[in-house]
């Protein structure tokens, strides 16, 4: 999973090159739902100004007071009391801030927002010092904020740095160059700092942006400032690599941003301070193209919406003893995010209760794997393959490079669910799978031949040699090089083995005895990975 993201195309001459290009990042808003609102309010607001008239002048006082004494024996409101609780004015007020937060709500500003400006509109929601809630000045105020976003992106990339600790002498004005410190993102008692957390997920906002990717939501950081926490100095990756943080035990954060996205982020940041980042660092020279050639490669993550549903998933061992349930609480089956987020509970060795994708059971507990997929927002490389059910586009063509037909006796070394043999006659087809619940679930698609071990095993003790070989054998740690020569061993004569294989191995990899043709190299080949993958057919010669 070493495929690169293409950043965008940024021109050099101008250092507002990046932001007169924000336009193009947002949607155009429709004030549809703004009016619905508006009539909502301003009902509401009638029926607060219709009580309070009903309170002045029909309600007897004296019949408030027995209200408090019986509904309320331990403290006994004094009728001054409850006309201060039941003043109109206040009412209002608080009316008024409940509708300027569903207003935001309605559209995507909040996300756009910096972390400060969000703080600042919390505030006065939640002391009810918002403005009145007038059809002309929400629209107007909702325009200027929405017409504001391109101005926000370089607000959020200068709310992180107003962030950084003034104590470490790595914190230096020329922007995103080196590794950049934050005090008090965890709290004394072991919380994250919800304002720091917010300028982290600013920053990974603006790089989604970049990247062509939807932003994740503004509260999504905190979530992953608790799993690292639990996990103190170590470095973990975020976004397919883009960035790297750590957290420390005494709250403290290091995080660092991948050289070719430092750049980009410096000429955001040259928008609101324009000779304050030296040239040099606000511009892809070749020399510091040269010194992010050792940086690690950055990888596709998976949407922010389908990792938010795999974050809410629940790992349950009530369901099935001995097995492990991954709930999805997202029932919506027509919403992609959650097709998607089943997809990968699929690929991570997951089968379906009972037919229900939403539901998935597991032979191993995937609880320290999901985390780690919410986190880096890939399945990580020693996952990404080897359980991935190979699509069927794939299967088929490996089908059709195997050219089997009735007569031949088929042999898969690493079966998963029968990607590979799907169609074929159960009788005529070996299958070698180690894990326990895939073996069923072949024995239960008619497969009677099934040995539940691990393929080199059964390598080493197999005496039957087999017309063709199907497989798809597991890329992590370069194994498929052993399970390829293993299985080379079991061909018979005038044989012929067909198998996915890593896009590095095109042309690269002989078998003795064996005439070796490569496909051309197939990219993205599994769904939610940037694997890339080549097929080899191979025909035994003597």
């Amino acid at each position: 999973m070493n495929d690169t993201i293409d950043a965008p195309v940024v021109d050099d001459t101008t250092e507002n090159s990046v932001i007169a290009q924000c336009d193009n990042f947002f949607a155009p808003v429709s004030f549809d739902l703004i009016d619905q609102l508006v009539g909502q309010y301003t009902q509401q607001r009638q029926n607060i100004e219709d009580f309070g008239h009903y309170l002045d002048t029909r309600v007897d006082t004296a019949v408030l007071e027995y209200f408090a004494a019986g509904n309320d024996v331990e403290q006994r409101y004094r009728i001054t009391s409850l006309h201060g609780l039941l003043k109109v004015e206040g009412a209002l007020k608080a009316l008024d801030a409940a509708y300027w937060d569903k207003a935001l709500k309605l559209t995507d500003v909040l996300d756009c927002m910096p972390q400060a400006r969000r703080s600042e509109w919390f505030e006065q929601i939640r002391q009810a010092k918002t403005p009145p809630f007038e059809a002309d000045s929400v629209r107007a105020t909702l325009m200027d904020l929405l017409s504001s976003r391109a101005r926000f992106l370089a607000e959020r990339v200068d709310g992180l740095f107003r962030s950084l600790s003034n104590t470490h002498v790595t914190n230096r004005p020329e922007g995103f160059s080196k590794r950049m410190i934050l005090n008090y993102v965890i709290d004394g008692i072991g919380f994250p700092c919800t304002r720091k957390a917010g300028h982290i997920n600013d920053l990974r906002a603006v790089i989604a942006r970049l990247l062509g990717r939807e932003e994740p939501k503004w509260t999504a950081t905190y979530p992953i400032l608790k799993y690292l926490y639990q996990d103190p100095g170590v470095w973990y990756s975020l976004d397919g690599g883009a960035l790297r943080l750590r957290v420390y035990k005494k709250g403290t954060a290091h995080l660092e941003v991948h050289p070719d996205l430092a750049w980009r982020l410096n000429q955001i940041l040259a928008y609101l301070y324009p000779s304050a980042i030296p040239a040099k660092f606000r511009s892809s020279t070749s020399e510091r193209a040269n010194k992010k050639s050792t940086a690690p490669l950055m990888q596709r993550p998976l949407p922010h919406a389908v990792l938010a549903i795999l974050n809410d998933a629940r790992v349950r061992t009530d369901l099935m003893p001995g097995h492990f349930v991954v709930h999805l609480l997202d029932h919506n089956t027509k919403n992609p995010a959650a097709q998607e987020a089943a997809s990968v509970l699929n690929g991570l060795g997951g089968v379906a209760h009972k037919g229900n994708q939403q539901m998935q059971v597991f032979d191993y507990d995937p609880t320290a794997l999901l985390e780690e997929i919410f986190i880096s927002g890939c399945v990580p490389d020693r996952k990404s393959h080897q359980f991935y059910p190979t699509p069927s586009s794939l299967a088929q063509q490996l089908q059709q490079a195997a050219e089997i037909t009735s007569e031949h006796r088929v042999l898969e070394p690493s079966a998963g669910q029968g990607a590979l043999i799907a169609g074929l006659a159960p009788d005529q087809v070996t299958c070698v799978e180690i894990s326990a619940l895939h073996a069923q679930i072949l024995r239960e698609k008619g497969f009677s031949n099934v040995h539940q071990m691990d393929f080199m095993a059964y390598s080493q003790q197999c005496t039957t040699r087999f017309d063709r070989i199907v497989m798809n054998p597991p890329f992590s740690q370069g194994r498929w090089r052993e399970h390829l020569t293993a299985a080379s061993t079991l061909v018979g004569s005038k044989g012929r083995l067909v198998a996915i294989l890593p896009s590095g191995a095109r042309n690269r990899v002989q078998l003795d005895g064996f005439d070796c043709q490569y496909s051309l190299v197939i990219d993205n080949a599994f769904a939610g990975t940037s694997v890339s993958v080549v097929i080899l057919s191979a025909n035994r010669t003597h």
